[in-house]
């Protein structure tokens, strides 16, 4: 069928697990794409109108935007009107049928259609149920709408990049959107787990504020995490305004040297005036990290980005050039590793980026084309034997 069968035969550790995706714009279909790459059958249940993200970027033909087409690669489009009774009797058909059930809708919305964890579970009590919600439903901002930006704002991101840059601002990427997926992914995999231990299904509920305030606090609690408070709730030595990459004699270069062997074997080789006792040990430098800082990028501009890299690498202290994204794609480790995998589609070949896991035994790979709208109704209702 055109734009929408997978390009393998799935072989990865999910396959044979069916995953009925209502998921729209970026953190839900994230989950699900990777389910999908692992060898999940994913049919993604779509209004008339389609997905947002079909239309939010550039693409080769309408909805079929490259955001879209990456998160939705290789599943199934089947557009249902789940406010009519033949839709959503559909649904329902499915439902029995499948082994995950995920959705991005609000609670009262999927609620409303008659598709909560309550009505699902009494179709198919071992399915494994996943809402994707901006803000879980146990806190007094539930029914609020949510978008990266505003989670971004919330949990903190544009205030720490204040420190680093003197100006608020959102990070060059949707981190929210995608941290919550991955989370999704495997909240929803545990509960699979679970299943295949004992049987029982269960309910799953991401919210991408708990996940992001979370996922900012690993490193940023710090001494705010004691009682009583050893001290304000960030990792210094992240927020740092000198914490950027250093400018070399020709360019740009991000360098770590952070323990004390790669300091030690940094001062020996580059033997900068300033080194010191007071700078010899972490926890010496973590007191002072600004101004570690600040006399490291004083020593960076001596030397060509080549040179740096060229000694420090011999050093075994990280560093790298400072890339373009455009870039990624003629990276030399990515290409060589097989990072990318171009899939034929309908308008052409796709070339997109892979699986960053390995699996000696299941392993994974880019699921197929992503779907055009519907392309897959009259298959799965032929499968369910529906007219």
């Amino acid at each position: 069928m055109p734009g929408g069968h997978a390009h393998h035969t799935p072989a990865g550790p999910l396959s044979g697990v069916r995953v009925l995706d209502l998921t729209t714009m970026v953190m839900g279909p994230y989950s699900t794409q990777i389910m999908a790459d692992m060898g999940a059958d994913v049919i993604k249940v779509e209004s008339p109108a389609g997905d947002n993200t079909r239309y939010i970027s550039v693409g080769p033909e309408p909805g079929m935007g490259g955001v879209f087409v990456n998160v939705n690669r290789g599943k199934r489009s089947v557009v249902l009107d789940l406010r009519s009774a033949g839709g959503a009797a559909v649904l329902r058909e499915l439902v029995v049928r499948s082994d995950v059930f995920i959705h991005s809708m609000r609670a009262k919305a999927i609620a409303r259609l008659g598709f909560d964890y309550a009505a699902v579970a009494a179709l198919n009590p071992s399915i494994v149920y996943t809402n994707c919600y901006g803000y879980g439903r146990r806190g007094p901002d539930a029914d609020l709408t949510a978008y990266d930006d505003t989670i971004q704002a919330e949990c903190g991101l544009p205030s720490a990049q204040e420190r680093l840059t003197g100006e608020v601002g959102y990070v060059g990427t949707i981190m929210a959107d995608k941290v919550a997926g991955m989370t999704a992914l495997y909240a929803t995999l545990l509960a699979l787990f679970h299943r295949e231990r004992t049987g029982e299904g269960q309910e799953v509920e991401v919210a991408m504020f708990e996940t992001m305030a979370s996922f900012m606090l690993v490193e940023h609690a710090n001494g705010a995490m004691f009682s009583p408070p050893l001290g304000p709730a960030a990792y210094p030595r992240a927020v740092t305004p000198d914490r950027r990459p250093y400018r070399t004699r020709d360019g740009h270069l991000s360098v770590l040297v952070y323990n004390d062997k790669q300091w030690t074997a940094f001062v020996e080789a580059v033997k900068p005036p300033w080194a010191g006792e007071h700078f010899a040990t972490l926890e010496r430098r973590a007191r002072r990290i600004d101004e570690v800082y600040a006399l490291l990028g004083e020593t960076f501009r001596e030397r060509t980005t080549r040179e740096w890299l060229d000694l420090l690498r011999s050093l075994d202290i990280p560093a790298a050039p400072v890339r373009t994204l455009d870039e990624l794609f003629d990276n030399p480790h990515l290409n060589e590793a097989g990072f990318f995998e171009t899939v034929d589609t309908p308008n052409g070949p796709v070339r997109f980026p892979g699986m960053p896991a390995w699996f000696s035994r299941t392993p994974g790979r880019v699921a197929g084309p992503a779907p055009r709208l519907g392309a897959h109704t009259q298959h799965v209702l032929d499968e369910l034997g529906i007219t």
